[in-house]
């Protein structure tokens, strides 16, 4: 299929793409590889054809793909190529399974960490990702905090951290408009059925397009949204989910919801991994823009700390100005020992070496290679990173969160990490983009 934008995308050289960065990007910044021994052979790769250069597909959601040469890559030859195949094979634990990946999974798991430049390039066709003929889209960085609390209620620690609702109920969604029937198959489990007898509206469910799926509660003979977050801090989960934890301050036990994971310090020094378990699929509010409208504070200062300073001064507003996020998270115990905290593609997340996509227009899994700006220093930042995480505010196409690790200095970074982007998503050969 042909599209407008193709003859631009054959002629766009590197410099050309990295000039489009909201500010120059002088020098590559990149993870330093280690030293390593002569790249010992690949195994054979896939037997499938790539698609050829300059190759075009677009999706009906606005998504447009091209093949792009491994040159097209900004800094391709500098990249961590051992690091990425570790988090390549992280994310075949999700993937083998899959018969698109099976054959390129197994690949992988075979690859010694010196040839794993060879592997990507004998393996996948790289596709440069615009939307709606733009190329040029948004990244922006985050993290795993940490914030401090106790396994019990205390005077101290009192904000709960909440498992999975046992009156949360998912139902498989694929496109139904209106009113529907849902057929209750579980616990926690239903199905879109003539013969239901409950109802739901379908548009009172703001996200299930994106997830594929109606995120509810059963009421009556109704199927309804899951409650917001004004109304579970109201107690409207009371009896209703596991406690995991309590937080000691309730803003940071907020921010830990925006992040998806963390962990928590208790006072006797356990560290317990927070892990992303579920979410009641309203739509995600910034509450920084609402307190920067009201007049609270500006909006350069709604940073974690700027917002619990400010609510420590106005404890009445509290509930207010959390509650304008209807957006929920639960959390489940995390493996403590993992190198990372899961992701929704259900594997351990690397810092600077995973990212959180759009699953819609990017295949959760598959590696992206990202050409942006480092926060740190202002240059280029160009890296190969695997898509396995979502995030609310993660939508579009051109659309990357970019996952810098744990802990407060890794906060910094992403704190301050919002910048143009271009993305490249790089998938088996002979494998189409999104539909």
């Amino acid at each position: 299929m042909k599209h407008p934008y193709r003859l631009l995308l054959s002629s766009i050289a590197t410099a050309s793409i990295i000039a489009g960065c909201s500010s120059p990007a002088p020098q590559s910044t990149h993870t330093p590889q280690p030293t390593t021994p002569p790249a010992t052979q690949a195994p054979p790769p896939i037997s499938a054809t790539p698609y050829p250069l300059g190759h075009s597909f677009a999706s009906p959601n606005g998504g447009q793909y091209t093949v792009a040469g491994f040159n097209a890559l900004p800094s391709w030859q500098k990249q961590n190529f051992s690091g990425s195949l570790k988090s390549f094979q992280n994310s075949c634990k999700a993937l083998i399974n899959q018969p698109q990946w099976a054959e390129v999974c197994r690949i992988a798991n075979a690859t010694p960490a010196n040839a794993a430049q060879a592997f990507f390039e004998q393996n996948f066709t790289p596709w440069v990702v615009s939307q709606n003929g733009q190329l040029a889209g948004t990244v922006t960085g985050y993290y795993e905090p940490a914030l401090t609390g106790n396994l019990t209620q205390t005077a101290t620690a009192k904000y709960p951290i909440y498992g999975v609702p046992n009156d949360f109920v998912t139902v498989p969604y694929s496109g139904q408009t209106g009113r529907v029937r849902i057929a209750k198959t579980g616990e926690n489990s239903g199905v879109i059925s003539a013969n239901g007898a409950y109802v739901a509206n379908t548009a009172d469910f703001p996200n299930r397009s994106k997830s594929g799926k109606l995120k509810g509660r059963f009421s009556g003979s109704q199927f309804v949204p899951y409650y917001t977050r004004a109304q579970i801090n109201a107690g409207a989960i009371n009896g209703k989910a596991p406690v995991l934890a309590y937080a000691d301050n309730a803003v940071e036990l907020f921010f830990l919801q925006v992040q998806g994971s963390g962990r928590l310090i208790t006072p006797d020094g356990q560290s317990i991994r927070l892990s992303f378990a579920d979410k009641n699929d309203h739509n995600y509010v910034s509450i920084g823009k609402y307190m920067a409208d009201k007049g609270y504070l500006p909006l350069a200062q709604t940073s974690m700390q700027g917002i619990k300073q400010w609510i420590a001064e106005h404890p009445n507003k509290l509930a207010e100005v959390l509650g304008k996020n209807p957006s929920f998270v639960f959390f489940e115990k995390g493996d403590n020992n993992a190198e990372g905290p899961n992701g929704a593609l259900g594997v351990p997340l690397m810092g600077e070496l995973s990212a959180a996509v759009d699953r819609r227009h990017i295949v959760l899994g598959s590696p992206i290679f990202v050409a942006t700006t480092d926060p740190r220093n202002g240059k280029a930042l160009n890296r190969l990173m695997m898509a396995q995480d979502t995030g609310s505010a993660i939508n579009g196409a051109v659309r990357i969160d970019f996952f810098w690790g744990f802990g407060d200095n890794a906060g910094q970074i992403a704190g301050k990490m919002k910048h143009t982007g271009y993305v490249w998503t790089l998938l088996p050969n002979g494998m189409k983009p999104m539909p």
